[in-house]
Parts: structure tokens; C-alpha cells; sequence
């Protein structure tokens, strides 16, 4: 009990709620971008800081790029998560034809994030998602630039065929 006067101890570590005031709202767009919904986004920010509690802070080199990777991988936990559950519907909204296309290529394109291996899905986002470059991402993920440009180059080829293969049943469903 608190005697009359006396602060609250927070239990939250100081270096802890640094990381956070300075870095929360990159990794909620982070979530964001790659679920497309705020619910999941903000999941995605209490896992993310949930288990870097668990951590010593003092050992992280580079907390905005730890904070950005930690956020696309939980966010593509999510985005995997929903695949399996074949529930991967995301916000409904009355919209006219365009935004409904544009919505069904980004379910396409989060269905195929999800069924690729994690270095390499973590990679496209980073590319496509957060505006990366490829000797940047090398750097971030410790591998060479040759490495990335490779595994970009390889998951968008997927990718494309994953998109003609979705515009082909589409039009034989109309």
C-alpha cells in the first residue's frame, strides 16, 4: 500500500520505456503494413515489446533494427497464423470495384508471404514493405548483398506467378 504522497515504483525498466516512447510507433506501421489490420498491428507491439522485456536491452546493438525485424517476423507469425486457420479475411469495407481489387492483391500477396520460408519473407518485407534497399537488408540480416538479391529476386518470381495464377481464376469466375 502506498502511503499518502509516495509515487508508484514502476515496474517497467527504464531503458524499456525508452526503447518504447522512441521506437513504438515504427513497429505498429511495421505491423501494420504487413498485416493490414490495426487489431493484429497492435498484437504485434505487445509481443514485440512483451519479449524484449525478457531481454537485457544493453545487448542490443541496433534496437530500431531489432524493434523493425522483430516487428515484421511477429507480424508474419500472424499473417502464417491466419493461413492455417483459412481465416486470412481481412477488415471488410463497402468500397467500389478498385478498392476491392486492390484489397483482394493485398490477401494474395499476404498469402504468399506467408508460405514462404521466414529469412526470406522477413527479406521482401524489409524490401517492399519498409523501402530497404538490398545492401541494407544484407547488413541488417547479416548476409551478403548477392544473398538478397538472389532470395528477392526468386520470392518475386513466386510471387508473380502466385498473381497470375489468382487474376486467372478470377476471370473464370466472372
Amino acid at each position: 500500500m502506498l502511503a499518502l504522497g509516495e509515487a508508484p515504483v514502476s515496474t517497467v525498466p527504464k531503458p524499456l520505456d525508452q526503447l518504447y516512447t522512441a521506437h513504438h510507433a515504427m513497429v505498429f506501421r511495421t505491423a501494420y503494413r504487413i498485416t493490414g489490420n490495426a487489431a493484429d498491428a497492435e498484437d504485434v507491439l505487445q509481443t514485440v515489446f512483451l519479449r524484449i522485456l525478457k531481454r537485457d536491452t544493453a545487448e542490443i546493438e541496433n534496437p530500431e533494427s531489432y524493434l523493425r525485424r522483430s516487428a515484421v517476423n511477429a507480424a508474419l507469425d500472424i499473417v502464417r497464423a491466419r493461413q492455417a486457420d483459412h481465416s486470412l479475411e481481412l477488415e471488410k469495407m463497402s468500397a467500389s470495384g478498385s478498392c476491392t481489387e486492390l484489397r483482394d492483391l493485398r490477401d494474395t500477396v499476404r498469402r504468399v508471404l506467408a508460405t514462404l520460408p521466414p529469412k526470406t519473407a522477413e527479406m521482401i518485407a524489409l524490401r517492399f514493405f519498409e523501402g530497404y534497399t538490398n545492401p541494407e537488408i544484407a547488413k541488417i540480416m547479416g548476409t551478403s548483398q548477392i544473398m538478397v538479391a538472389v532470395t528477392v529476386h526468386r520470392a518475386r518470381k513466386k510471387l508473380q506467378q502466385e498473381l497470375q495464377t489468382h487474376n486467372l481464376q478470377k476471370g473464370a469466375a466472372q
